[in-house]
């Protein structure tokens, strides 16, 4: 395995900074389920990882239920049958966590409708308006 976690060409974690402990997986799988810690319970402290303050804020202010209020990754991996798979869909999570908090999401410019659209809603709203006006109780005449 490597020594680090590529985030992408210039971002990774040392794979020292990432807690990995086996435990036991939940739910159903026979005996073998009692007897194997199969699953992997990851922990990353993004406060005291080596990233930068800027990648460290991106994370942090990222809305994801994973992140602890002191600032802590924590994934639980357990839907494969092997430890070494379920480490490495941890590790490829966690990864995936950073790479989508480092994204800068496009500034939106707001754009001025068309003169053609507004003229079309303006005319759309008169037509409507005729019709419901014309619209009413119906008079009976006492013959």
């Amino acid at each position: 395995m490597t020594d680090a976690l590529n985030i992408n060409t210039r971002v990774r974690i040392p794979i020292h900074e990432i807690e990995l402990h086996a435990i036991r997986a939940q739910g159903p799988g026979g005996q073998n389920v009692n007897k194997v810690s199969s699953a992997i319970h990851l922990r990353f402290d993004v406060k005291a990882s080596s990233l930068s303050e800027y990648h460290k804020t991106r994370v942090l202010a990222c809305r994801d239920r994973r992140i602890t209020e002191a600032g802590v990754i924590v994934i639980k991996a357990q839907s494969s049958r092997t430890q070494a798979q379920n480490k490495q869909d941890a590790l490829e999570r966690l990864a995936k966590i950073v790479k989508d908090a480092l994204v800068v999401q496009k500034f939106r410019k707001a754009t001025k409708p068309t003169w053609g659209s507004v003229k079309r809603r303006r005319e759309d709203k008169s037509r409507r308006s005729h019709l419901k006006s014309t619209r009413g109780k119906v008079n009976k005449s006492d013959d």
